[in-house]
């Protein structure tokens, strides 16, 4: 089974390393894996939920805070030094056929990724709280999770199996925070 899952994860990535490469797609796409990219979305989020909802506002802003803290955490402290996975950009057999961005590796293990499960989190927490209030939110939060996810596969730190694990988790993590911030606080999101 496990080299049924490597055989496919080698195989779609190098599908997107050989398809979708271009001199524009270089450019932009790495763009969406850093965190200083989406800092002014944060910033933003944050802002907001303070200046519109007061004090509930700001406890949704450390739960949004938390949720990071307990996914990057979980991905990263736990199950990366359990699965022990290689990063493609690591592997030596695949390296002659993957195309080299300006981007560092990375040291650390592959499954499951860290910015998928932080992403995937941040957005289930954002829909399962504020999809009442916000139609556009469900289609935004979805897109932006995807965008990050999508970077991580197109410039070959992570797996395509790595990027569904951490959206998995990250699902189950923002959605079990989305849950607790409304039933403890009392907020009216679903």
């Amino acid at each position: 089974m496990i080299d049924w899952v490597q055989h496919i994860d080698t195989d779609i990535l190098l599908w997107v390393q050989t398809h979708l490469r271009s001199g524009m797609n270089d450019a932009i796409i790495p763009w969406f894996r850093q965190a200083w990219f989406w800092a002014p979305v944060y910033m933003f989020l944050l802002y907001f939920m303070l200046s519109r909802f007061g004090k509930q506002g700001g406890i949704w802003c450390v739960f949004f805070v938390l949720i990071f803290a307990i996914g990057d955490s979980f991905s990263a402290q736990i199950l990366k030094p359990f699965f022990h996975r290689v990063r493609p950009c690591n592997n030596e057999a695949l390296l002659p056929y993957l195309y080299n961005l300006p981007v560092r590796c990375g040291v650390g293990f592959s499954f499951p990724s860290t910015h998928a499960t932080n992403h995937s989190a941040f957005a289930a927490f954002m829909i399962a709280t504020l999809r009442n209030r916000y139609r556009n939110i469900v289609w935004l939060s979805i897109t932006w999770a995807l965008l990050v996810c999508f970077a991580q596969l197109y410039i070959a730190v992570h797996y395509p199996s790595d990027l569904l694990g951490g959206m998995v988790l990250g699902v189950m993590i923002g959605l079990g925070m989305g849950w607790v911030f409304m039933k403890r606080f009392g907020w009216q999101g679903v």
